[in-house]
């Protein structure tokens, strides 16, 4: 059998039959064929789950402009984002903090931008961070840290 390497391509990028007939105006039996012939399982219906809550992460963020991060998910009754993953629960931005720094946090993390909200893991901070912030411009300005 001849599989069309669009259709092979779309097979193996985990697309379904029926979605492969769509955008290539093919028929969903040529396109279970071709499967069945590259020794590929049926396609899965439904969202697949995410490997790690940082997958999870980036699922439920959107980039705006300036490099900052929109959360689009659950927020607590604070407006604080939140998502569970394997039933454990975690904030946004305590997950971006350690994607970027590799250590957990010290205390609340809150974004250091002026982008209200924003969970871009280079702009979160925890506390330590925050007080050394302090430290710098009172150095640097005068007054107490």
């Amino acid at each position: 059998m001849e599989i069309r390497t669009d259709v092979a391509d779309m097979l193996r990028a985990g697309h379904s039959d029926r979605e492969i007939a769509r955008r290539l105006h093919v028929d969903d039996k040529a396109v279970a064929a071709s499967r069945k012939a590259l020794g590929l399982a049926r396609h899965k219906a439904g969202i697949k789950a995410a490997s790690s809550p940082q997958d999870l992460f980036r699922q439920r963020t959107r980039p705006v402009d300036g490099g900052h991060l929109e959360w689009t998910g659950y927020r607590t009754n604070d407006g604080t984002p939140f998502f569970r993953w394997l039933k454990r629960g975690y904030t946004a931005g305590r997950v971006a903090f350690v994607m970027q720094h590799d250590r957990a946090p010290v205390g609340r993390v809150q974004p250091g931008c002026d982008y209200s909200g924003c969970v871009a893991p280079a702009h979160v901070e925890d506390q330590p961070m925050r007080d050394q912030l302090k430290k710098q411009m009172a150095g640097i300005f005068g007054g107490t840290a």
